[in-house]
């Protein structure tokens, strides 16, 4: 209890999710009187980041920034174009697919959004289209960052589960895939009822220019999946390598990367993998505290209580997690919850980790859409001046999509584990 109660209450005061994580666990050691777990305390924030997976973190990061220094957005939103032709409703469709395209590099929502919103928003605003629905379906189409790989989410739950980051990747492809799809058919209904405008015709020269502009960006993602899909490299390995790979292609084909901006991209770097590596640390801790406090054994006997299989279980997990994802983001979600609810999942209802990670993950990413904490419709809300709420229900549709993904998904396991098997 009272865990529990540092817990909540330094959540309630705005707490950062690593030390409200810290503190807690801190609180269950003192009330605990043992002095064998005041010498573990620190170990065990050590071994939280003991993972060679996790320098991931870091490179994929300082990749999102290199491609964003290189010009990769302009170019990506004009392949999407060439690609969509002048089909109605075309800056919409166009958004979705560049958002895409840019989720398999950047591997964040809150920095895509905030990037493509500053893109696609102007653009639309041009061609006459309602602004929330701009805004909603640049932020909606954001939650592909954290899905399609490179995902952070991915490596942060393959460190948490101890199975492949690769793995994880490659399980992500499908899934994303259906999002993107699922976003697609929300606008082509709601452009049933709302007609919206067609793009300008393009040449076909301009076409083949813009496209070919995008497509040489898209050696990126080639690289990191077929590196790790081929077995050449890990997922670590392949960061590494697609750093070089948009590297040579800012600096010697875009020409638009600078070496004077390298200092801030390894300090932004930087800043975002310690905050991502100091909550993998705590939550070990927290995982640590849980287990000795024998927290997941006493949800375990709950929830078999109430589901009887893999599916109702699942199905159970999503309710849960969505109720769960309004108040706490994507990550430190994920953090809390994996400790308690994957023995169950792998170990009670026999579910393969890897299509359980992605499960998760997913439904907590649409806790970025949902209020009352919502960061995608904030960051949103902050570059584009509107009201969060607005965007919020300018954004139900695609949240009602993806949960029609996550029901798929948690039925048909195929979808996420086809590639990997």
């Amino acid at each position: 209890m009272t865990t529990l109660g540092a817990f909540l209450a330094l959540l309630f005061v705005g707490a950062p999710i690593g030390i409200v994580l810290a503190l807690s666990a801190a609180a269950y050691v003192v009330a605990s009187g043992n002095p064998l777990l005041f010498a573990s305390y620190p170990s065990q924030l050590f071994a939280g980041v003991d993972n060679y997976g996790l320098l991931a973190i870091p490179l994929f990061l300082l990749l999102g920034e290199i491609m964003n220094g290189g010009g990769i957005t302009q170019r990506l939103v004009g392949m999407a174009k060439a690609l969509i032709g002048t089909l109605r409703g075309g800056l919409a469709y166009i958004n979705v697919i560049a958002n895409m395209m840019m989720a398999s590099i950047l591997g964040s929502a809150a920095a895509q959004i905030a990037i493509m919103a500053k893109v696609m928003v102007p653009e639309m605003d041009k061609e006459g289209y309602d602004r929330r629905f701009s805004v909603a379906t640049t932020a909606a189409a954001g939650l592909l960052s954290p899905i399609i790989p490179p995902s952070m989410m991915f490596v942060v739950y393959g460190v948490l589960a101890r199975v492949s980051i690769g793995d994880m990747f490659v399980a992500g492809i499908i899934p994303g895939l259906m999002m993107g799809g699922s976003f697609i058919l929300v606008i082509y209904v709601m452009g049933l009822v709302n007609p919206y405008p067609a793009p300008a015709r393009l040449t076909l020269r301009e076409r083949w220019i813009k496209f070919r502009g995008g497509f040489v960006t898209l050696s990126i993602p080639a690289v990191i999946i077929g590196s790790i899909v081929s077995g050449i490299a890990t997922a670590t390995e392949s960061a590494a390598v697609a750093c070089v790979a948009a590297y040579a292609i800012g600096r010697f084909v875009t020409r638009e990367f600078r070496h004077r901006d390298l200092p801030g991209m390894f300090a932004a770097a930087g800043r975002n993998s310690a905050v991502v590596l100091f909550m993998v640390a705590t939550a070990n801790v927290f995982g640590w505290v849980l287990i000795y406090g024998q927290v997941p054994q006493a949800v375990s006997v709950w929830i078999q209580q109430v589901a009887d299989g893999p599916v109702s279980f699942m199905l159970l997990v999503n309710v849960l997690l969505l109720a769960i994802g309004t108040v706490i983001d994507g990550i430190p979600g994920l953090i809390m919850v994996v400790p308690i609810l994957l023995p169950i999942a792998t170990e009670v209802y026999g579910i393969d980790p890897v299509h359980f990670g992605v499960v998760v993950s997913i439904n907590l990413v649409l806790g970025l859409v949902s209020p009352p904490v919502g960061i995608a419709l904030f960051v949103a809300a902050a570059v584009t001046k509107m009201k969060p709420g607005d965007i919020f229900v300018a954004a139900i549709p695609y949240c009602l999509a993806t949960c029609v993904v996550l029901v798929l998904l948690s039925i048909y396991p195929w979808f996420t584990l086809a590639l990997v098997r």
